[in-house]
């Protein structure tokens, strides 16, 4: 049980600073978005080169089937 505990409270320590890190930095968390098995948009600012180049390929064949 002693176990248990050290490592529930030690995965709260790690968590906490997590979310202050979070709060402080003002800085989105944000994946690669770079596409992936899932359509979901992408919620980044700026789009990053893996993105762009999905969109381009996705507008080429697009033109393309026109």
């Amino acid at each position: 049980m002693t176990y248990f505990l050290v490592t529930f409270v030690l995965m709260l320590v790690v968590i906490t600073i997590m979310a202050v890190g979070v709060i402080f930095g003002r800085r989105a968390i944000k994946g690669s978005c770079g596409g992936g098995m899932s359509k979901a948009e992408c919620v980044c600012i700026e789009k990053c080169d893996k993105r762009k180049k999905l969109d381009a390929a996705q507008q080429a064949k697009n033109s393309i089937e026109v």
